[in-house]
């Protein structure tokens, strides 16, 4: 298990200049961008302890943010 945050623009470093230029022009990626960032957040602090949480809790954030990431990659792969 990896306690380093899953950044975006360290997933997808070829997409960069379009991460930042869809957070400014599409309403629907800047929500999908602020919410996988909110749930990266929560997942680092669980896997780090600093807000310890069930492993089931755990999980299912791990989950959630892989479906942000999907709906993310999606966008920017059109």
């Amino acid at each position: 298990m990896s306690h380093t945050p899953h950044e975006l623009a360290e997933d997808f470093p070829e997409y960069v200049e379009k991460i930042q230029a869809l957070k400014t022009s599409n309403t629907h990626f800047a929500k999908l961008f602020d919410a996988y960032h909110e749930v990266n957040r929560a997942v680092h602090r669980a896997e780090t302890d600093v807000e310890p949480m069930s492993d089931a809790d755990t999980e299912a954030l791990r989950r959630e943010r892989m479906r942000l990431k999907d709906e993310i990659y999606a966008l920017l792969a059109a």
